[in-house]
């Protein structure tokens, strides 16, 4: 199994999927790193040689920001939020929608599972 960026990557999948296991890399930016590199996008991951993988190791590195730098940050960046008490940082510290969608209905997976609240009993008159 090939480590790309300090991370295992399946070795039977074409080099252009196996990319976007590294938590950072989505589609485009494993073409670009492909392009870049001068590597066949239908490449077999285990048929690289040690030259391409260091290649593509040295991209990454010197270009993209990945796994757990990429994790700091983005949570360096939602304390910050939770700090100066901005609207989306408390909806952060409350575990709700951030992103303007609504509560009403749906929002199940921020907000966790239905907490049943007892309604009240008919009412006799």
């Amino acid at each position: 199994m090939p480590r790309l960026a300090g991370v295992d990557i399946p070795d039977r999948k074409k080099i252009r999927y196996a990319l976007r296991y590294i938590h950072g890399i989505g589609p485009k930016v494993a073409d670009d790193i492909l392009n870049e590199a001068n590597i066949d996008p239908d490449a077999k991951a285990n048929e690289l040689n040690e030259q391409q993988i260091a290649q593509i190791n040295a991209i990454i590195d010197a270009t993209f920001l990945v796994e757990g730098a990429l994790r700091r940050q983005v949570g360096q960046n939602i304390q910050r939020l939770r700090d100066i008490r901005s609207y989306r940082g408390e909806r952060h510290r409350s575990g709700l929608p951030t992103r303007g969608q609504r509560t009403r209905c749906n929002a199940r997976t921020r907000k966790g599972r239905k907490k049943t609240v007892a309604g009240k009993k008919g009412v006799k008159g």
